[in-house]
């Protein structure tokens, strides 16, 4: 007896659990996969409805696409879409580059809105008319990814001659529809490349990044409502996999995620009757009461079928403000009053120098698209990891992301893995009881985390944690509670995490040298700061830098130097552009402008130019040449003479423009 194929429910059901993501009412998966006979009778369905709009395989291609007023409007329909699907789509199209692939956004009817891939492929792609303006429809197309995930509203993968049209058989499609708030359809997210190209793992990116564009588009919608994260398996929240739900102010039920109408097991139409006590079992005034606590940590709930869940939520209305663990009721007076806390604001961001997002935005795309990814992210409790090589300045992002961030009044705390010696980074960063070890300090420390509480923890050269504490980090950042040295109680901590590296963390994991699993739970979105060399707004950068460093009049760059910078390579990256200006800028008194004279000789001899001799200015004092026979000791007085005529006669000025301390200063002198 032949044996029965699965039905559509049994595989839906099968892979839904496993994963612990929502599914839509059809016959779906979670992973955007089927069993090899489900998906066959799902093509199977598709070729039936493509003949039956009147299509043919030998059918060719529609080369007509809207015109580029009613595609601008089309656009313009879907722009609330678009910016949040823009960024996603340039971080997959970075993980799938050069594998002759392109990424695609359409709109509900399976117009392509955006797209961008690899030129050799979006060449092929022309051919069929795979671009902007066309619609790819099943009812226009045939059987393809796009048109079919539309119909199926399920993801959706054809390969090669699953196609209904044979001009299309070169193509494999990877499609994830999109769904909002309101689980209505708004639009497909779709990878396409040469069949030849074709990689298992295209399916699962997709599908995961049109769920990262759903879960921003959900929190957009609802910005002024109680919204809970949850999941049976707290290591979950925070990720892709966590149920989101938000309620009013009053606890009535608004919407859910599509993993959180898995978890809690119910159709939306079914959930619109509930409220956050018949849900949770929890009376939302027990819910301000946990948040009115100095370090809350995650809820313990039990949903409305008897499942245990972890949670955590964000209550935002316009006058009620969860943040850092307090509840903020205080309402803004008048318009004055906003304007000049506005102010005061912007007074403190420029005192701290490089210290916002729309600052380091110097005008370099890649930067630009950095700091869009970021906004999407930055205070939805998601962990960033910067990668980036050393000097770029990863922890000057980290500290403009805390300060643009909602927990900008907490605390901003730094931890470099690399410069705490390994039998000290422990206490460092868990604190530790009075004698807990020999040569503890009385009372105890803390510890680091701790002592973010409420801000953002900034992990840098995470890369360099000891393997043993890695671990010990992974526990505090899945259960939110830290255990002092020598203590017996744990404390709940509430803090944003930042981490930074310079190395290839996944080589790492490939040694043995960092956890796999402590990796997935830090790269909730992973940027990478691009290498002055890179970069195409030096500059912006250098001009930027020297209205820092100058405290008086601005300083300018010759043009001649300007061509010298940007040849040069800069291996040490901002810190060797910082310290080579602030030297410069020493070199050239009060002149206003640096120029070839100015210029370390090892910077000259590395960008292939023969050093100038060497002249000083200051206020009082004609410029002087150092003869060919001049002492090093005779160089450092000089420099720190003119330092200090510079800021006529601020010792601590100077010592901050030569990067040494006030003490090296007087030590000089004395001698």
């Amino acid at each position: 007896m032949a044996q029965s194929r699965p039905t559509a429910t049994a595989a839906r059901q099968e892979i839904s659990v496993s994963s612990g993501i929502a599914l839509p009412e059809r016959r779906s998966s979670a992973l955007g996969m089927f069993h090899a006979s489900e998906q066959g009778v799902m093509i199977e369905e598709s070729h039936r409805r493509s003949a039956s709009y009147g299509l043919t395989p030998a059918t060719e291609a529609d080369y007509s696409p809207l015109l580029k007023a009613e595609l601008a409007c089309r656009i313009d329909q879907s722009r609330g879409l678009a910016s949040y699907a823009l960024p996603v789509m340039e971080t997959l199209y970075e993980q799938i580059v050069n594998t002759h692939s392109m990424v695609i956004l359409t709109d509900a009817q399976g117009t392509i809105l955006q797209s961008m891939g690899d030129d050799d492929f979006i060449e092929k792609a022309d051919r069929v008319a795979l671009c902007p303006g066309v619609a790819w429809s099943e009812q226009s197309k045939g059987t393809n990814a796009i048109g079919t995930a539309i119909a199926e509203q399920v993801p959706t993968l054809v390969h090669a001659d699953q196609h209904f049209l044979a001009i299309n058989h070169f193509l494999t499609c990877s499609a994830a529809p999109i769904i909002d708030h309101q689980g209505k359809l708004i639009g497909v997210l779709d990878v396409t490349g040469d069949h030849r190209s074709f990689h298992k793992h295209t399916m699962a990116l997709v599908r995961m990044s049109a769920q990262m564009i759903e879960n921003q588009l959900f929190s957009a919608a609802f910005q002024d409502a109680i919204t809970l994260h949850f999941h049976s398996r707290p290591e979950f929240i925070g990720t892709l996999m966590e149920g989101i739900a938000s309620f009013s102010m009053s606890g009535r039920f608004l919407s859910a995620n599509r993993s959180g109408l898995f978890q809690l097991g119910l159709p939306l139409s079914a959930l619109q009757t509930h409220t956050f006590s018949s849900l949770f079992g929890m009376p939302v005034s027990a819910l301000f009461d946990h948040y009115r606590t100095a370090t809350p940590g995650l809820l313990d709930l039990c949903l409305h079928n008897g499942v245990r869940v972890s949670a955590r939520a964000a209550l935002r209305a316009p006058n009620l403000i969860v943040q850092a663990g307090v509840i903020d009721t205080e309402r803004r007076r008048d318009d004055a009053s906003a304007a000049r806390k506005e102010a005061r604001s912007d007074d403190l961001a420029h005192r701290r120098g490089l210290s916002s997002l729309h600052y380091l935005d110097t005008g370099d795309e890649k930067v630009s698209s950095l700091i869009r990814k970021v906004n999407l992210v930055m205070g939805r409790d998601i962990p960033i990891l910067i990668t980036g090589e050393t000097g770029t300045g990863k922890e000057l992002l980290a500290q403009a992301i805390h300060n643009d961030s909602p927990r900008s009044g907490g605390p901003f705390v730094a931890v470099n893995c690399a410069s705490i010696p390994e039998t000290l980074i422990e206490s460092e960063l868990f604190g530790y009881e009075d004698g807990a070890f020999t040569g503890a300090r009385k009372k105890g420390s803390s510890g680091k985390i701790l002592q973010a509480n409420g801000g953002t923890l900034f992990l840098d050269e995470i890369g360099d944690m000891p393997l043993a504490l890695q671990a010990r980090l992974l526990r505090v950042l899945q259960e939110r509670l830290v255990m002092p040295l020598g203590s017996t109680k744990s404390i709940p901590v509430n803090v944003a995490l930042i981490c930074a590296t310079n190395r290839n963390l996944r080589d790492m994991i490939a040694k043995g040298l960092f956890r796999e699993d402590l990796y997935y739970r830090l790269n909730g979105l992973v940027v990478r700061l691009p290498p002055l060399r890179e970069r195409t707004d030096l500059e912006v950068v250098i001009n930027r830098l020297l209205a820092s460093e100058s405290s008086d009049e601005p300083f300018t760059v010759s043009d001649e130097v300007m061509v010298l910078f940007k040849r040069h390579n800069w291996p040490g990256n901002f810190r060797q552009l910082t310290n080579l200006l602030r030297t410069a800028l020493v070199m050239a008194g009060t002149e206003g402008e640096v120029r070839m004279e100015h210029l370390p000789e090892d910077f000259l001899e590395d960008v292939g130019t023969t050093p100038v001799p060497v002249t000083m200015a200051s206020p009082a004092v004609t410029p002087l040449s150092l003869p060919a026979s001049a002492r090093l000791e005779d160089v450092e007085l000089l420099t720190i003479q003119k330092a200090l005529d510079a800021h006529h006669g601020n010792v601590s000025a100077a010592a901050r423009a030569l990067g040494v301390s006030r003490n090296t200063i007087y030590r000089k002198l004395q001698k």
